[in-house]
């Protein structure tokens, strides 16, 4: 064969390669997103996608990014430096009552929040109207605190002026609060109220007893950041493969927990698998118009919008659709096609 042939058809086969090799790489490419998270067992599925391989099996590069209270997190994605976070019902709502554009696109938790105080008070604290004329810690713009308010609203007990609410840091420091006496009772998230009773506090009442069912921390995001959708069912997909997972992976759940929660294993264990933690995924519109309602008629928030307007419930089908349709004969993914009916169609 002439020279010139050879040299043409070893042009020809290092430009094919080169295209091949291209077009793997651009079939490996991860996306990098920064996602904020609180420290508690409520929010694992974060932790297990991350440690069990969920998140790179979509093709997410997942940064954790840690934040001690709903506020500060909320202040953050909406800032800018988080792509997607999960900072409880009431940050985020409050956030859209004062005209910030975010998306509400699922649910890493609900319930799991409870009123403490010490085992002297605890038997004249029965209900909310026990609260009256007593000073009480929360940790700002926690789920549980607009539980409380709309509860003590429900009791014809003004929060503004019948009781003291004293926004703190973090549930370690309500703790700190009731413990020392500086407050009367106190609002703390799971685990921290296990925490308060193995510090010999007792647990008064719970949040899903006030609010039965209402949602926790839901998966938000920017406006801006919402357009890109296809990243977003990616990122459902993990958070409900990680769901399952943890419902049957006690061992490896606790390991990944542990990686980002530094407390006593057997705290994990309880907290996380407890009747009082909702661990569904889904959007839970019901929930959340339920709890905006609550927040409205106690005066926590001053809007008259539908809150539903800020909900997209697609992503979260398609990727539990997909999920299903992977494995049709598996009774998980039809309870959640079940759930979804019940919680997110209005």
């Amino acid at each position: 064969m002439p020279r010139p042939a050879i040299l043409s058809r070893f042009i020809v086969g290092a430009a094919l390669s080169l295209v091949l090799c291209v077009s793997a790489m651009a079939d490996n490419t991860t996306e990098a997103l920064k996602v904020g998270y609180l420290p508690v067992t409520g929010h694992a599925k974060f932790f297990v996608a991350k440690e069990q391989g969920f998140f790179a099996k979509e093709g997410l590069d997942v940064e954790l990014i840690e934040f001690v209270n709903s506020a500060d997190g909320l202040n953050a994605l909406v800032a800018g430096k988080l792509d997607i976070g999960a900072f409880g019902t009431t940050a985020p709502l409050a956030h859209i009552a004062k005209g910030t554009d975010l998306r509400i696109l699922g649910g890493i938790m609900g319930g799991d929040a409870a009123i403490i105080t010490t085992a002297g008070k605890a038997a004249r604290i029965k209900t909310v109207a026990d609260l009256k004329g007593q000073k009480i810690a929360t940790v700002r713009m926690a789920t549980g605190d607009a539980v409380l308010r709309g509860a003590l609203k429900d009791a014809n007990v003004d929060w503004k002026t019948d009781v003291q609410i004293f926004e703190l840091k973090n549930p370690s420091a309500v703790i700190e609060a009731v413990k020392s006496g500086q407050v009367d009772a106190g609002v703390v998230w799971g685990p921290h109220d296990l925490r308060a009773e193995d510090q010999g506090l007792q647990i008064v009442i719970r949040s899903d007893d006030l609010q039965p069912g209402h949602p926790c921390c839901r998966l938000v995001v920017t406006q801006q950041r919402y357009e890109d959708k296809a990243t977003w069912e990616k990122f459902l997909r993990a958070i409900l493969r990680a769901e399952k997972f943890a419902a049957e992976n006690r061992k490896e759940t606790l390991d990944s927990i542990q990686k980002y929660v530094k407390l006593d294993r057997g705290l994990l264990e309880r907290g996380y698998y407890q009747p009082h933690l909702d661990q569904r995924s889904d959007p839970n519109v019901r929930g959340v118009k339920k709890f905006w309602t609550t927040m409205q008629n106690s005066g926590f928030v001053e809007s008259n919008m539908d809150i539903t307007a800020y909900f997209d419930v697609d992503l979260y089908k398609q990727a539990l659709d997909r999920l299903a349709a992977e494995n049709p004969n598996d009774p998980f993914w039809k309870q959640r096609q079940k759930e979804f009916k019940e919680r997110d169609v209005l």
